[in-house]
């Protein structure tokens, strides 16, 4: 039996000139890549923006595929993020010495080692990190990738050359969405494709991974209401409906209408985002009013990040939005 391949998989490139839309980044890459000389990198940059594929394609281009396993470990650090690893597997694996080239070809003296989403990491283990690599960094590189630089403790990012990756905008999702559709033999329909660079809000990934569960949900042509709904994106007059909620109705019916937009499974972030936009284009309340809720938005937003109840959160932007709007805050 045949196993599809998933489409994000299938069509990632496989060369460091084939990432779309990070043009500085690949072209500095692409000359480190030629003098064989590579520094410890570090990536950042939202997710599905290009930095695991330009991570694996580095190592690829560098190794080839019969030394990617003696050369390379790939880790994700979300999962392995503690000092122990660290200690055993990371400094293993660098303390190795390289054997030599293969006959005909130049190779690199050196292993590289993947740290993907290393945010997460805990700053024991970053601490620890950056010895490891100071101690072998004759015969180890490392590439660290994360969302955000600023978890990463200054001493372990002041050893790497620092890329970061843009979202996607603009006709760089549109142009691979058609290459795919093409490709696959799959239509859209009207609006459909403005809708899937709405939905993936500059991420490649998203945007390949919903537009194939759209097209085995509803076939072709794809239609821009089957995106929304795989995507699970909020629609607009879910945020609308809230905010008539605040301006018309008491705390009770404020409660009410959080947890309708919660029972209805719409993640607490995706309903921030377009109470955002439903708070910047409403005419019936004045900037100052404005500043006050998306204040308080963005406390919310960073909460949820952490872990808070997602319930209370959007209880509490609701709650001081019908205050705003009364005049009561």
């Amino acid at each position: 039996m045949t196993v599809e391949q998933p489409w994000v998989e299938k069509y990632r490139p496989r060369e460091i000139g084939d990432v779309a839309s990070q043009g500085e980044v690949v072209k500095t890459l692409e000359s480190a890549l030629s003098s064989g000389n590579l520094p410890h990198l570090l990536f950042y940059g939202p997710p599905g923006t290009g930095k695991t594929t330009c991570a694996l394609a580095i190592v690829r281009q560098l190794f080839g595929a019969d030394l990617l396993r003696a050369r390379v470990l790939e880790l994700n650090a979300s999962d392995e993020r503690g000092i122990a690893v660290v200690r055993n597997k990371i400094k293993s694996f660098a303390a190795i010495s390289v054997g030599a080239s293969p006959a005909g070809r130049s190779v690199p003296p050196y292993k590289v080692i993947i740290l993907d989403e290393a945010d997460a990491m805990t700053t024991d283990a970053q601490a620890a990190l950056r010895r490891t690599m100071e101690t072998y960094s004759r015969v180890t590189r490392f590439i660290i990738i994360c969302n955000y630089v600023s978890r990463i403790i200054e001493p372990l990012a002041s050893r790497c050359a620092k890329f970061r990756f843009k979202p996607l905008h603009g006709t760089v999702i549109d142009d691979r969405i058609n290459h795919i559709c093409q490709v696959e033999g799959v239509q859209l329909g009207p609006d459909a494709l403005c809708t899937l660079s709405r939905v993936a809000g500059g991420d490649m990934r998203r945007a390949i991974t919903t537009l194939q569960s759209a097209v085995r949900l509803g076939g072709s042509p794809v239609r821009p209401q089957t995106l929304m709904d795989v995507a699970g994106v909020v629609p607009d007059a879910a945020a609308r409906g809230l905010l008539h909620t605040c301006r018309e109705s008491d705390f009770a019916g404020v409660q009410s209408a959080v947890a309708d937009l919660i029972h209805e499974g719409y993640p607490a972030q995706e309903v921030l985002a377009e109470v955002q936009g439903a708070v910047l284009v409403d005419p019936g309340i004045d900037d100052v009013r404005k500043a006050r809720v998306l204040e308080r938005l963005a406390l919310a937003d960073k909460a949820l990040i952490d872990g808070a109840d997602e319930f209370l959160q959007l209880l509490a932007v609701a709650s001081l939005t019908q205050r705003v709007i009364l005049g009561q805050a």
